[in-house]
């Protein structure tokens, strides 16, 4: 299981799309398109996810703005060069659309990633204002080609386990993917400057060592 580069990476995600869709890239005669999915938490907050999707599986004429979706596909990232710097740009890429329909909010919403990979950085453990235990990680996943490098947050009990993970132990974790709105300051011309961004990463909702092969 664990060298299937196939099930070592998968999302599980339904919501509503808030977003027309937006041309990302173009590979092998085939049109990718971002779109943003809002997808609500047991507390009623909303992430707002950003999709990976071909126009073989979407119509990008169409306007899928208010419509219910459920997908399969995989968590991945790659890099963006923006103001000069690298970004690492993080999106699900569809792989199958399940279901498309009108709003359905009765529907409980689904947001769930499996993730099979290694440790990159040193973990970093704090608490928060609140005293909640949190543990900041990152991970790569390998697929085919290349690898996906995934930011994951660990709470509680988790967070004192993932905070004494070396760098290149292999884990798996279940969760959920979230957004994370936050400010950011930069030097213009004319002086500091607030810009927004969002950051999108794994919540750990539990989390083991495998087994070495």
């Amino acid at each position: 299981m664990f060298d299937n580069h196939t099930v070592s990476n998968q999302v599980i995600m339904s919501g509503i799309i808030d977003s027309q869709p937006s041309l990302d890239h173009t590979y092998l005669g085939e049109n990718f398109y971002i779109v943003q999915m809002n997808v609500s938490r047991k507390s009623n907050t909303i992430d707002r996810i950003p999709l990976m999707i071909s126009d073989r599986l979407i119509d990008p004429q169409a306007d899928p703005r208010g419509m219910y979706m459920e997908v399969n596909g995989q968590f991945r990232s790659y890099n963006r060069v923006e103001e000069g710097h690298n970004r690492l740009m993080l999106t699900v890429f569809v792989k199958k659309v399940v279901t498309c329909s009108p709003p359905m909010p009765r529907i409980s919403p689904v947001n769930s990633i499996y993730l099979d990979g290694f440790i990159t950085r040193v973990p970093l453990y704090r608490r928060t204002p609140s005293g909640r235990e949190i543990t900041e990680m990152m991970m790569a996943v390998n697929r085919r080609h290349s690898s996906d490098y995934i930011p994951c947050i660990c709470w509680g009990r988790n967070a004192r386990a993932a905070e004494k993970l070396e760098v290149g132990t292999r884990v798996r974790i279940w969760g959920r993917v979230q957004s994370r709105d936050y400010r950011k300051f930069i030097m213009t011309q004319e002086g500091e400057k607030q810009i927004n961004k969002t950051a999108y990463e794994i919540s750990v909702g539990r989390m083991e060592l495998p087994v070495p092969a």
